[in-house]
Protein backbone atom coordinates (compact mmCIF):
# COMPACT_ATOMS: atom_id res chain seq x y z
CA UNK A 1 0.00 0.00 0.00
CA UNK A 2 2.47 2.65 0.89
CA UNK A 3 4.53 1.68 -2.04
CA UNK A 4 1.53 2.26 -4.53
CA UNK A 5 1.19 5.63 -2.61
CA UNK A 6 4.69 6.56 -2.81
CA UNK A 7 3.99 5.72 -7.60
CA UNK A 8 0.85 7.83 -7.33
CA UNK A 9 3.20 11.01 -5.54
CA UNK A 10 5.83 10.45 -7.56
CA UNK A 11 3.40 11.16 -10.84
CA UNK A 12 1.58 14.00 -9.68
CA UNK A 13 4.32 15.80 -8.85
CA UNK A 14 6.16 15.15 -12.33
CA UNK A 15 2.60 16.38 -13.86
CA UNK A 16 2.84 19.29 -11.72
CA UNK A 17 6.35 20.17 -12.97
CA UNK A 18 5.82 19.56 -16.69
CA UNK A 19 2.42 21.71 -16.57
CA UNK A 20 4.33 24.67 -14.76
CA UNK A 21 7.41 24.67 -17.70
CA UNK A 22 4.81 24.45 -20.48
CA UNK A 23 2.91 27.84 -18.74
CA UNK A 24 6.39 29.54 -18.80
CA UNK A 25 7.27 28.80 -22.08
CA UNK A 26 3.73 29.81 -23.35
CA UNK A 27 3.09 33.33 -21.26
CA UNK A 28 6.53 34.55 -20.96
CA UNK A 29 6.49 38.02 -22.90
CA UNK A 30 8.86 38.23 -26.48
CA UNK A 31 9.78 41.45 -24.97
CA UNK A 32 11.36 39.87 -22.03
CA UNK A 33 12.81 37.22 -24.06
CA UNK A 34 14.32 39.97 -26.56
CA UNK A 35 15.60 42.00 -23.71
CA UNK A 36 17.28 39.30 -22.01
CA UNK A 37 19.17 38.33 -25.45
CA UNK A 38 19.82 41.88 -25.90
CA UNK A 39 21.53 42.25 -22.86
CA UNK A 40 23.23 39.51 -22.63
CA UNK A 41 24.93 40.39 -26.08
CA UNK A 42 25.73 44.02 -24.95
CA UNK A 43 27.44 42.46 -21.79
CA UNK A 44 29.32 39.99 -23.89
CA UNK A 45 30.21 41.20 -27.51
CA UNK A 46 30.48 38.86 -30.27
CA UNK A 47 33.94 37.58 -32.07
CA UNK A 48 33.31 40.58 -34.25
CA UNK A 49 34.19 43.21 -31.73
CA UNK A 50 37.70 45.67 -32.82
CA UNK A 51 39.20 47.74 -30.77
CA UNK A 52 40.97 50.42 -33.26
CA UNK A 53 44.56 51.48 -32.00
CA UNK A 54 45.36 54.60 -30.49
CA UNK A 55 45.70 57.44 -33.16
CA UNK A 56 44.27 61.39 -33.59
CA UNK A 57 42.20 60.47 -36.62
CA UNK A 58 38.25 59.19 -35.39
CA UNK A 59 36.48 57.28 -38.46
CA UNK A 60 34.27 54.72 -38.28
CA UNK A 61 35.27 51.02 -38.59
CA UNK A 62 32.32 49.37 -40.77
CA UNK A 63 30.76 45.85 -40.08
CA UNK A 64 29.00 44.03 -42.70
CA UNK A 65 25.96 43.23 -40.20
CA UNK A 66 21.75 42.81 -41.09
CA UNK A 67 20.98 45.68 -40.01
CA UNK A 68 24.52 48.04 -40.65
CA UNK A 69 24.57 49.83 -37.39
CA UNK A 70 27.08 50.97 -35.42
CA UNK A 71 28.32 52.48 -32.22
CA UNK A 72 31.33 54.54 -31.91
CA UNK A 73 32.33 54.53 -28.60
CA UNK A 74 35.59 56.70 -27.85
CA UNK A 75 38.13 57.06 -25.08
CA UNK A 76 41.63 58.32 -25.44
CA UNK A 77 41.59 58.75 -28.52
CA UNK A 78 40.84 54.95 -29.29
CA UNK A 79 37.76 54.29 -31.46
CA UNK A 80 35.78 51.09 -30.79
CA UNK A 81 33.31 49.88 -32.66
CA UNK A 82 30.40 47.93 -31.13
CA UNK A 83 28.71 45.27 -33.76
CA UNK A 84 24.96 45.81 -34.65
CA UNK A 85 23.84 42.99 -32.56
CA UNK A 86 25.23 44.69 -29.56
CA UNK A 87 23.38 47.49 -30.22
CA UNK A 88 19.91 47.44 -30.33
CA UNK A 89 18.54 50.29 -28.81
CA UNK A 90 19.77 54.41 -29.62
CA UNK A 91 20.28 54.86 -25.61
CA UNK A 92 22.86 52.68 -24.16
CA UNK A 93 25.56 52.87 -21.17
CA UNK A 94 29.16 52.56 -20.39
CA UNK A 95 30.98 53.38 -17.64
CA UNK A 96 34.05 53.49 -19.69
CA UNK A 97 33.40 55.36 -22.74
CA UNK A 98 30.19 57.41 -24.69
CA UNK A 99 28.82 56.25 -27.38
CA UNK A 100 27.33 58.53 -29.93
CA UNK A 101 24.69 57.15 -31.87
CA UNK A 102 21.78 60.34 -32.73
CA UNK A 103 20.08 57.94 -35.47
CA UNK A 104 20.28 54.51 -36.87
CA UNK A 105 19.98 56.19 -40.24
CA UNK A 106 23.21 58.80 -39.81
CA UNK A 107 26.10 57.72 -39.57
CA UNK A 108 28.37 58.74 -36.74
CA UNK A 109 32.17 60.69 -37.45
CA UNK A 110 33.86 62.17 -34.47
CA UNK A 111 37.02 63.48 -34.65
CA UNK A 112 39.26 65.62 -32.36
CA UNK A 113 43.00 66.54 -32.57
CA UNK A 114 44.84 65.58 -29.58
CA UNK A 115 47.64 67.55 -27.55
CA UNK A 116 50.77 69.06 -28.80
CA UNK A 117 53.10 65.74 -28.67
CA UNK A 118 56.39 66.35 -26.74
CA UNK A 119 59.26 67.67 -28.89
CA UNK A 120 61.49 64.93 -27.38
CA UNK A 121 58.97 62.03 -29.16
CA UNK A 122 58.36 63.76 -32.12
CA UNK A 123 62.52 64.15 -32.47
CA UNK A 124 62.30 60.12 -32.17
CA UNK A 125 59.58 59.51 -34.92
CA UNK A 126 61.88 62.10 -36.91
CA UNK A 127 58.62 63.11 -38.13
CA UNK A 128 55.06 65.13 -37.34
CA UNK A 129 51.69 64.02 -37.76
CA UNK A 130 50.26 64.01 -41.33
CA UNK A 131 47.22 65.93 -42.13
CA UNK A 132 45.60 63.18 -43.48
CA UNK A 133 45.68 61.56 -40.37
CA UNK A 134 43.94 64.45 -38.64
CA UNK A 135 41.58 64.83 -41.38
CA UNK A 136 38.01 63.51 -42.06
CA UNK A 137 36.46 64.09 -45.50
CA UNK A 138 32.46 65.01 -45.89
CA UNK A 139 30.14 67.68 -44.89
CA UNK A 140 27.60 67.80 -42.26
CA UNK A 141 25.75 70.38 -44.43
CA UNK A 142 27.47 70.43 -47.50
CA UNK A 143 25.33 73.28 -48.92
CA UNK A 144 25.09 71.55 -52.53
CA UNK A 145 22.76 74.26 -53.90
CA UNK A 146 25.10 77.40 -53.40
CA UNK A 147 27.07 76.29 -56.72
CA UNK A 148 24.59 75.14 -59.32
CA UNK A 149 26.15 73.50 -62.10
CA UNK A 150 29.13 73.23 -60.39
CA UNK A 151 29.78 77.10 -60.45
CA UNK A 152 29.76 77.33 -64.30
CA UNK A 153 29.32 81.08 -65.25
CA UNK A 154 30.65 82.23 -61.62
CA UNK A 155 33.13 84.86 -61.64
CA UNK A 156 34.63 84.22 -58.09
CA UNK A 157 33.20 82.41 -55.02
CA UNK A 158 33.64 84.47 -51.43
CA UNK A 159 34.03 81.38 -48.46
CA UNK A 160 33.95 83.35 -45.17
CA UNK A 161 35.47 81.14 -42.31
CA UNK A 162 33.59 81.41 -39.33
CA UNK A 163 32.68 79.82 -36.12
CA UNK A 164 29.53 78.01 -35.22
CA UNK A 165 28.70 80.64 -32.51
CA UNK A 166 29.34 83.74 -34.36
CA UNK A 167 25.89 84.38 -35.24
CA UNK A 168 26.02 88.21 -35.28
CA UNK A 169 29.22 88.44 -37.07
CA UNK A 170 27.64 86.62 -39.84
CA UNK A 171 24.22 88.19 -39.78
CA UNK A 172 26.56 91.42 -40.32
CA UNK A 173 28.10 90.13 -43.36
CA UNK A 174 24.76 89.39 -44.81
CA UNK A 175 23.64 92.76 -44.39
CA UNK A 176 26.16 94.70 -45.70
CA UNK A 177 28.99 93.51 -48.28
CA UNK A 178 27.14 89.89 -48.57
CA UNK A 179 24.55 91.61 -50.33
CA UNK A 180 26.25 90.28 -53.21
CA UNK A 181 25.34 87.05 -53.29
CA UNK A 182 22.07 87.93 -54.99
CA UNK A 183 24.33 88.22 -58.17
CA UNK A 184 24.11 85.31 -60.15
CA UNK A 185 27.92 85.96 -60.82
CA UNK A 186 29.18 85.14 -57.69
CA UNK A 187 28.16 82.70 -54.40
CA UNK A 188 28.64 83.58 -50.51
CA UNK A 189 28.87 81.09 -47.80
CA UNK A 190 29.96 80.35 -44.63
CA UNK A 191 32.98 77.72 -43.56
CA UNK A 192 32.50 76.32 -39.83
CA UNK A 193 33.12 73.12 -38.09
CA UNK A 194 31.65 71.56 -34.95
CA UNK A 195 30.61 73.68 -31.93
CA UNK A 196 28.73 73.15 -29.05
CA UNK A 197 25.45 71.53 -28.87
CA UNK A 198 24.01 75.44 -29.14
CA UNK A 199 25.91 76.85 -31.24
CA UNK A 200 25.43 74.06 -33.80
CA UNK A 201 21.73 74.36 -33.22
CA UNK A 202 22.33 78.00 -34.32
CA UNK A 203 24.27 76.53 -37.38
CA UNK A 204 21.76 74.67 -38.91
CA UNK A 205 18.68 77.18 -38.18
CA UNK A 206 20.70 79.90 -40.27
CA UNK A 207 21.59 76.76 -42.91
CA UNK A 208 17.97 76.18 -43.05
CA UNK A 209 17.06 80.04 -43.27
CA UNK A 210 19.59 81.48 -45.36
CA UNK A 211 21.04 78.19 -47.41
CA UNK A 212 24.79 79.90 -47.40
CA UNK A 213 26.64 77.31 -44.27
CA UNK A 214 28.85 74.85 -45.16
CA UNK A 215 29.98 72.44 -42.41
CA UNK A 216 33.02 70.42 -42.07
CA UNK A 217 33.70 67.31 -39.93
CA UNK A 218 36.15 68.52 -37.47
CA UNK A 219 35.68 70.63 -34.22
CA UNK A 220 36.13 74.32 -34.29
CA UNK A 221 38.94 75.80 -32.80
CA UNK A 222 42.23 77.65 -33.16
CA UNK A 223 44.46 74.70 -33.84
CA UNK A 224 42.32 73.32 -36.20
CA UNK A 225 42.16 76.42 -38.58
CA UNK A 226 44.34 74.44 -41.10
CA UNK A 227 41.59 71.30 -41.31
CA UNK A 228 38.73 74.29 -41.87
CA UNK A 229 41.28 75.50 -44.87
CA UNK A 230 41.44 72.01 -45.94
CA UNK A 231 37.81 70.98 -46.01
CA UNK A 232 37.24 74.37 -47.69
CA UNK A 233 39.08 72.84 -50.81
CA UNK A 234 37.46 69.55 -50.84
CA UNK A 235 34.25 71.27 -50.83
CA UNK A 236 35.12 73.55 -53.89
CA UNK A 237 36.74 70.29 -55.18
CA UNK A 238 33.42 68.42 -55.09
CA UNK A 239 30.75 71.03 -55.68
CA UNK A 240 32.30 74.29 -56.93
CA UNK A 241 35.43 73.79 -59.27
CA UNK A 242 34.23 75.60 -62.61
CA UNK A 243 34.43 79.04 -60.45
CA UNK A 244 37.54 81.24 -62.05
CA UNK A 245 38.84 82.72 -58.68
CA UNK A 246 38.12 81.98 -55.17
CA UNK A 247 38.26 84.11 -52.10
CA UNK A 248 39.15 82.94 -48.93
CA UNK A 249 38.14 85.14 -46.15
CA UNK A 250 37.47 85.23 -42.01
CA UNK A 251 34.26 86.45 -40.54
CA UNK A 252 35.98 90.18 -39.12
CA UNK A 253 36.87 91.20 -42.43
CA UNK A 254 35.33 93.83 -44.79
CA UNK A 255 35.41 93.19 -48.62
CA UNK A 256 35.06 95.97 -51.01
CA UNK A 257 33.83 93.64 -53.76
CA UNK A 258 33.10 96.54 -56.50
CA UNK A 259 37.08 96.94 -55.78
CA UNK A 260 37.62 93.15 -56.18
CA UNK A 261 35.58 92.38 -58.69
CA UNK A 262 37.29 95.05 -60.84
CA UNK A 263 40.98 93.45 -59.66
CA UNK A 264 39.36 90.15 -61.00
CA UNK A 265 38.84 92.10 -64.73
CA UNK A 266 42.20 93.09 -64.90
CA UNK A 267 43.80 89.14 -63.73
CA UNK A 268 40.68 87.68 -65.64
CA UNK A 269 44.22 85.50 -67.49
CA UNK A 270 45.69 84.58 -64.47
CA UNK A 271 46.24 80.73 -63.27
CA UNK A 272 47.86 78.79 -60.69
CA UNK A 273 48.17 81.97 -58.66
CA UNK A 274 47.56 82.96 -54.65
CA UNK A 275 46.54 86.94 -54.96
CA UNK A 276 46.96 88.86 -50.97
CA UNK A 277 49.12 90.84 -48.42
CA UNK A 278 52.58 88.95 -48.92
CA UNK A 279 54.64 88.02 -46.18
CA UNK A 280 58.15 87.59 -46.64
CA UNK A 281 61.31 86.11 -44.57
CA UNK A 282 58.67 85.03 -41.83
CA UNK A 283 60.87 82.71 -39.07
CA UNK A 284 58.81 80.15 -37.23
CA UNK A 285 58.31 80.92 -33.59
CA UNK A 286 60.21 77.95 -31.74
CA UNK A 287 58.89 79.57 -27.92
CA UNK A 288 56.69 76.48 -27.00
CA UNK A 289 54.38 79.30 -24.74
CA UNK A 290 53.44 80.62 -28.24
CA UNK A 291 50.09 80.50 -29.66
CA UNK A 292 51.57 80.23 -32.97
CA UNK A 293 54.27 78.26 -31.83
CA UNK A 294 56.05 75.44 -34.31
CA UNK A 295 58.61 72.90 -33.60
CA UNK A 296 61.23 71.65 -35.68
CA UNK A 297 59.55 68.43 -36.02
CA UNK A 298 56.13 70.12 -37.74
CA UNK A 299 58.34 72.42 -39.72
CA UNK A 300 62.32 72.28 -39.97
CA UNK A 301 63.70 75.18 -41.98
CA UNK A 302 64.74 78.55 -40.36
CA UNK A 303 62.33 80.82 -42.56
CA UNK A 304 58.87 80.18 -43.97
CA UNK A 305 58.63 80.00 -47.89
CA UNK A 306 56.41 83.46 -48.81
CA UNK A 307 52.93 83.02 -48.04
CA UNK A 308 50.12 85.42 -48.21
CA UNK A 309 48.63 86.32 -45.05
CA UNK A 310 45.38 84.35 -43.72
CA UNK A 311 42.68 86.81 -43.20
CA UNK A 312 42.04 87.17 -46.58
CA UNK A 313 43.36 85.94 -50.19
CA UNK A 314 41.92 85.34 -53.36
CA UNK A 315 43.43 82.22 -55.98
CA UNK A 316 42.46 80.88 -59.15
CA UNK A 317 40.23 78.11 -58.85
CA UNK A 318 42.96 75.73 -60.79
CA UNK A 319 44.87 75.25 -57.58
CA UNK A 320 42.37 73.68 -55.54
CA UNK A 321 43.11 69.73 -56.57
CA UNK A 322 46.32 70.15 -56.56
CA UNK A 323 46.49 71.66 -52.77
CA UNK A 324 43.80 69.55 -51.56
CA UNK A 325 45.85 66.39 -52.35
CA UNK A 326 49.52 67.74 -51.45
CA UNK A 327 47.92 69.21 -48.23
CA UNK A 328 46.82 65.94 -46.99
CA UNK A 329 50.52 64.42 -48.10
CA UNK A 330 51.92 66.86 -45.69
CA UNK A 331 52.75 67.12 -41.79
CA UNK A 332 50.45 69.02 -39.79
CA UNK A 333 50.58 72.80 -39.41
CA UNK A 334 48.44 75.01 -37.19
CA UNK A 335 48.96 77.83 -39.11
CA UNK A 336 46.99 77.83 -41.96
CA UNK A 337 48.10 80.69 -44.18
CA UNK A 338 51.65 79.48 -43.66
CA UNK A 339 50.49 75.83 -44.64
CA UNK A 340 48.42 76.51 -47.47
CA UNK A 341 49.38 79.61 -49.41
CA UNK A 342 53.40 78.95 -48.36
CA UNK A 343 54.53 74.88 -47.62
CA UNK A 344 51.87 73.37 -49.77
CA UNK A 345 52.41 76.31 -52.28
CA UNK A 346 55.56 76.48 -52.70
CA UNK A 347 55.89 72.24 -53.14
CA UNK A 348 53.26 72.61 -56.16
CA UNK A 349 55.51 75.70 -57.46
CA UNK A 350 52.16 77.56 -57.27
CA UNK A 351 52.74 81.66 -57.81
CA UNK A 352 52.04 83.71 -54.96
CA UNK A 353 51.23 87.71 -55.20
CA UNK A 354 51.42 90.02 -53.53
CA UNK A 355 48.60 92.82 -53.64
CA UNK A 356 48.76 96.14 -51.93
CA UNK A 357 44.37 96.45 -51.53
CA UNK A 358 44.71 93.38 -49.21
CA UNK A 359 45.14 95.57 -46.58
CA UNK A 360 44.79 92.43 -43.78
CA UNK A 361 45.24 95.03 -40.95
CA UNK A 362 43.46 97.49 -38.92
CA UNK A 363 43.51 100.23 -40.53
CA UNK A 364 41.48 104.45 -39.88
CA UNK A 365 38.27 103.77 -41.03
CA UNK A 366 37.32 106.50 -43.06
CA UNK A 367 35.62 106.66 -46.61
CA UNK A 368 38.59 107.28 -48.39
CA UNK A 369 40.97 104.07 -47.30
CA UNK A 370 37.35 102.00 -47.01
CA UNK A 371 37.43 102.90 -50.58
CA UNK A 372 40.93 102.09 -51.70
CA UNK A 373 41.04 98.47 -50.18
CA UNK A 374 39.61 94.71 -51.01
CA UNK A 375 40.09 93.61 -47.54
CA UNK A 376 40.46 95.28 -44.24
CA UNK A 377 40.97 93.46 -41.15
CA UNK A 378 39.82 93.43 -37.03
CA UNK A 379 36.14 95.04 -37.82
CA UNK A 380 33.85 93.96 -35.32
CA UNK A 381 30.24 93.22 -36.59
CA UNK A 382 29.00 96.49 -36.02
CA UNK A 383 31.43 98.48 -37.75
CA UNK A 384 30.41 96.57 -40.95
CA UNK A 385 27.23 98.67 -40.93
CA UNK A 386 29.55 102.04 -40.69
CA UNK A 387 32.32 101.10 -43.32
CA UNK A 388 29.30 99.39 -45.81
CA UNK A 389 27.36 103.18 -45.40
CA UNK A 390 31.37 104.53 -46.10
CA UNK A 391 31.79 102.33 -49.39
CA UNK A 392 28.20 103.83 -50.66
CA UNK A 393 29.02 106.85 -50.06
CA UNK A 394 29.42 108.90 -53.20
CA UNK A 395 29.85 112.66 -51.56
CA UNK A 396 33.55 111.73 -50.18
CA UNK A 397 36.15 112.54 -52.68
CA UNK A 398 39.60 111.04 -52.34
CA UNK A 399 42.56 111.28 -54.20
Amino acid sequence: MAFRVRVIHSVLLGLIGLSFIVYSSYYVSPGQMYKSEAIYKAEAPSEDFYRAPNKSLHTNVSFQENRMLEAVMVTNFSVITVPAAAVETKRITSTKAAIVLEDATRESVIQHVPPPVPVQNNKKQGQGIKTEDLYVAGFNIPCVDLCPKLGEGLKILILVTSAPDHCEARSAIRQTWGHYNLRNDMAIAFVVGIGSDAGNQIVNEESNLYGDIIQGNFIDSYDNLTLKTVSMMEWIHDYCPESHFVLKTDDDMFINVPKLLTFLVKHQNSKMTFFGRLAKKWRPIRKSSSKYYVSPVQYSAKIFPDFTTGPAYLFTSDVVSDVYTKALETTYLKLEDVFTTGVVAQALKIKRQHVNEFFNKRIPLNACTVKKGISIHMVKYHEQFELWKKLLDGRSKCK
